[in-house]
């Protein structure tokens, strides 16, 4: 009876086996899952492709990872394909192969149509293809373009290719990288088809004998028809016809041919020297004739019997570097000699704190170490270690849990430990980068104010070699924090009102005028509030720049914060131009090359100065100028780092239309002061934190992969103040730092109230001037005369109605119309 049982469940198992079987090879189901491979690949295709314009609005949304806010129906996500298609495209893209993971989509979308009988053949193939190609290409897109993992949402290589190009660059080097990646491609093209190597073959050979007919042809002076495979004994050429390449039948024929090593020749002997063996060519039957170039020694006149002597011309061949130049003084140029007696601010101008220093209180630091052990404890989880370090503001417990236990279990109790300790702004770090533990954040009882003096008096500031250091403040560590402006190359300050972004800027200002020189650095000041930046006002002939026609340094009209920023675009363009005269790339290189006095002055060279543009409340500008604001903003973002132009800009909305792609994209380094809402600092970091600090300077700074927690140090407007006041009262330069002139498309000057019968002074002069250094410039005749913008202004319109200079042409200098003085002196005859 249990046989039979047995034996009928059998034929059960086997029935359903084979009606599974027959479920499986049906056309129909075969055709409805090729379908919707096919659909998915184009789903995938439409994610992919919106990816690349939607991925940096998208990314704070997919990384927070919150699956609920991802699930509702304003999840705010850009994607064409939503939100589950933008997790899938940043996950294949940025945290998978990169771009070359539309070879996924290929594959689909052919095992697709497979299914659906169109006509594929070789599938496998295909599989095999699209994967070498995927590896292939994550890989060298990877090694090619790792700084682009700094600097943008999309990584072209993916973590695949980032990881798996850094361990081949650690193990064989770069050139060996190199060296994998292209054999590896004709390995692979081989794979494709055995006729590559026949293709090699030709092409190798083909290029052998066509350095040998070159060779031949210098020889012989003359071009041969026909190729040649020897010199013979009487220098005779043997004529010989191009080599017949003889194509294989098949591939496979052309495969197994290609590995076969060439017959060694017979006229080589092999010499045993001691255990070393080597082949040694042997003399050939004829003799070869060897070709020897050299110079050879003058014969006296008397041996030249059939020619009579000639002298032969002198040749010199000089070597002329265009922009080289050596001026009349062999020391290196100062740029500070223009102001030679000017100090730099002391340490005593700015007040002292006392009591600064964190002191560390064990009864708290105990009752803190028990309430996160027990409350760890009621939810299961056991710790085997705690670390406590304290900050100024904030005590960083770094607990080390037992085995098994989930970070994401740990993460999640981020708010009962905050009710467990009745602290406000706690911030769980699981795990801390570089360590092997969990941190927890909590705020101090008693918080310490961390000084500015502290901060710019501190060793590691005063022996800074940075270009422009900029100290924020210290670290959870007490460690100062000191950045370099140079290397960010802008910088995004954010955060709510009343959270110490002000404070944060007038250290980033404070910390530069600490180090540079007035001559070294020059401050372009944005202030739509009016009051922010007045307190630099006093400061303009030493360290501000503005509009030639300008009133106040610190700009806050709206219009004029258009031109102004237009202006600085109009600088940018002409650096690059004296960099690109200068064949350097940087401006560290052009001032070096400057100080050393191999760039000539009169041909329009000159040092350059940084220059930092900080903007406060950039949110307001937006809203009142828009994208006039937006667009010399990004062209300055993208361009100007290399010329020493660099932005801070600031806001108090961190909203997503303040705070655009194209803003968060060219400003790599964010500051991130103490925000009311999560999105808000997924606007600002990319991620969640901002909205758990605790205000009064507590800040987030992000420059790559996590952030740090810094306390701000705090300079008092007092203290502000006083620096500038010190600064004020030393000897100055006669105006500010003149920005060149801007006119927009709509600008011109009418020339009709022009009256030439009452020219100014400086005409003649002036016109020299433009003549000589070819460049009809308002901003030069200004700078050499020492002269206001508008009678400048008013010269130029003169020299325009003379015919020396054309008219305007928007952001570019007037055409010169006039080749030289002669020219000149002729139009000034007769106007005269």
């Amino acid at each position: 009876m249990a046989k039979k049982n047995s034996t009928k469940d059998t034929e059960q198992s086997l029935s359903l086996f084979g009606k599974i079987r027959a479920i499986l090879k049906n056309e129909t189901i075969h055709f409805v899952i090729g379908l919707i491979l096919v659909i998915f690949s184009v789903y995938l295709l439409l994610a992919f492709s919106s990816f690349f314009f939607t991925g940096a609005a998208d990314q704070s949304i997919i990384d927070s990872g919150n699956t609920q806010e991802l699930a509702s129906v304003n999840n705010g996500v850009k994607n064409y394909a939503g939100s589950r298609g933008a997790q899938l495209a940043s996950y294949l893209i940025n945290d998978c192969f990169g771009i070359s993971s539309f070879f996924i989509l290929v594959f689909l979308a052919v095992a697709g149509l497979k299914l659906m009988r169109v006509r594929i053949v070789r599938l496998w193939k295909w599989f095999i293809g699209c994967s070498l190609l995927l590896i292939w290409f994550s890989v060298f897109f990877g090694f090619a373009f790792v700084e682009q993992y700094q600097n943008s949402f999309l990584y072209l290589g993916g973590m695949h290719g980032y990881n798996i190009s850094n361990w081949l660059t650690s193990q064989v080097g770069v050139p060996g990288v190199w060296m994998i990646l292209l054999v590896t491609a004709i390995c692979f093209l081989i794979y494709l088809s055995a006729r590559t190597v026949v293709w090699l073959r030709r092409l190798f050979s083909l290029s052998f004998l066509k350095r040998k007919q070159k060779a031949e042809e210098e020889e012989e002076g003359k071009a041969p028809e026909e190729f040649t495979d020897s010199w013979t004994a009487k220098g005779k050429k043997k004529p010989v016809s191009a080599p017949d390449v003889v194509e294989p039948d098949t591939e496979e024929e052309a495969f197994v041919a290609t590995p076969e090593p060439a017959e060694e020749p017979e006229n080589e002997i092999t010499l045993d020297l001691g255990g070393i063996t080597e082949k040694e060519p042997a003399k050939p039957s004829h003799e070869e004739v060897s070709m020897i170039i050299e110079t050879p020694a003058p014969e006296p006149a008397s041996s030249l019997s059939d020619k009579p002597a000639v002298a032969e011309p002198t040749f010199e061949v000089e070597t002329v570097e265009e922009d080289e130049y050596k001026g009349p003084e062999k020391e290196p140029y100062n740029p500070r000699l223009d102001l030679e007696n000017y100090r730099f601010p002391s340490i005593d101008l700015m007040k002292h704190y006392e009591n600064a220093e964190p002191t560390i209180d064990m009864a708290e630091q105990n009752a803190n170490k028990d309430k996160i052990i027990n409350t760890l404890r009621s939810f299961g989880i056991e710790i085997s270690t705690i670390k406590a370090t304290v900050g100024p503001t904030v005590t960083l417990y770094e607990i080390t849990p037992e085995q098994g236990v989930r970070i994401s279990k740990i993460r999640g109790l981020e708010d009962d430990i905050a009710l467990s300790l009745s602290a406000l702004g706690i911030r769980i770090i699981a795990p801390i980068p570089g360590k092997g533990t969990i941190g927890i954040e909590v705020p101090n009882s008693n918080p310490k104010i961390v000084s500015g003096q502290s901060i710019i008096g501190s060793k590691k500031f005063q022996e800074s070699t940075y270009d422009l250091p900029v100290a924020l403040g210290k670290t959870i560590t007490n460690e100062v924090f000191m950045v370099d402006l140079c290397k960010m190359p802008h910088m995004l300050v954010a955060g709510a009102t009343g959270q110490g972004k002000s404070v944060g800027l007038n250290a980033i200002i404070t910390s530069l005028l600490y180090k540079k020189h007035p001559a070294e650095l020059k401050f372009v000041l944005v202030d739509p509030k009016k009051v922010e930046f007045s307190i630099y006002s006093v400061i303009e002939h030493h360290f501000l720049a503005k509009l030639p026609d300008g009133e106040d340094a610190i700009i806050t009209d709206v219009t004029k914060v258009v031109q102004t920023l237009n202006s600085i675009c109009v600088e940018m363009d002409t650096r690059y131009d004296l960099l690109k005269a200068a064949h350097v790339r940087n401006i560290k290189e052009y001032n070096e090359k400057f100080i050393n006095r191999t760039l000539n002055p009169e041909k329009g060279h000159k040092f350059m100065p940084y220059i930092v543009v900080v903007i406060d409340e950039f949110g307001d500008l937006i809203m009142t100028a828009g994208k006039e604001v937006e667009l010399p903003i990004a062209r300055i973002a993208q361009l100007a780092r290399a010329v020493g132009i660099h932005m801070i800009i600031a806001t108090q909305r961190p909203t997503t239309n303040i705070i655009t792609g194209t803003i968060k994209a060219n400003f790599p380094a964010r500051v991130a002061f103490r925000v009311s809402a999560m999105i808000d600092s997924r606007t600002i970091l990319d991620r969640p934190g901002a909205n758990q600090l605790i205000g009064r300077g507590d800040m987030l700074f992000l420059q790559g992969a996590d952030p740090v927690r810094v306390q701000c140090a705090f300079i008092d407007t007092p203290e502000v103040a006083d620096i500038t006041k010190f600064i004020a009262k030393q000897q100055g330069y006669p105006t500010a730092f003149y920005l060149p002139e801007y006119v927009g498309e709509d600008g011109g000057s009418d020339l009709g109230d022009v009256d030439m019968g009452r020219l100014d002074p400086l005409f003649e002069d002036a016109a020299r001037l433009i003549v000589i250094h070819q460049q009809g410039s308002t901003s030069l005749i200004q700078r050499k005369f020492a002269i206001g913008y508008n009678r400048a202004g008013r010269i130029m319109d003169q020299l325009e109605k003379a015919g020396i200079v054309g008219p305007t042409q928007g952001s570019k200098a007037r055409e010169v119309l006039c080749v030289d003085e002669n020219d000149l002196q002729m139009r000034l005859n007769n106007l005269l």
